[in-house]
């Protein structure tokens, strides 16, 4: 059973995971883009919004595996946590089925953290040191950090508020 302290620092947790606090969500950054923007790679950036998504999910699914059993498949970096190549076109149904997947996997972590039987602080049997406390904070700042990078290429393609 957690106790209150605990259950307060989960709940933390998941608000820095879901809304951040110091900045826009991950659904705020995409709310209504253009589709036909989703590929585009502004002048002088190495990355499209839909690069930036898919490398999100590719990423936050890794540790949520990870997190979840030491049964997962590992992934290599950087190669497997980018998308292969340059989409020209991202249909809709496959922007969504990506946005579910972030969505699904965020959910799935959100279990992790609840869960009675696991204990945020302790180290995972797999690994080197690494537990569900500290999975959480590579989450929340990875995808803040990329979050950020949609928003500024949302802003050279003057796509944003």
């Amino acid at each position: 059973m957690k106790t209150d302290q605990e259950k307060k620092l989960v709940s933390e947790l998941i608000v820095l995971i879901e809304k951040g606090n110091a900045h826009v969500t991950f659904d705020e950054a995409i709310a209504e883009l253009p589709a036909n923007q989703r590929t585009v790679v502004p002048e002088n950036l190495p990355y499209s919004i839909w690069q930036l998504v898919e490398h999100l999910r590719i990423s936050q699914k890794d540790i949520v595996d990870f997190s979840a059993s030491d049964r997962f498949e590992a992934l290599v970096w950087p190669d497997d946590y980018w998308p292969k190549k340059v989409a020209d076109h991202v249909s809709d149904e496959t922007w969504e089925t990506s946005l579910e997947q972030i969505r699904d996997d965020r959910n799935r972590f959100f279990d992790l953290l609840r869960d009675d039987k696991n204990d945020i602080f302790k180290a995972f049997q797999w690994g080197d040191g690494q537990s569900l406390l500290r999975e959480a904070l590579l989450i929340a700042d990875h995808n803040s950090y990329h979050t950020a990078e949609i928003v500024v290429v949302r802003r050279l393609l003057k796509s944003w508020r």
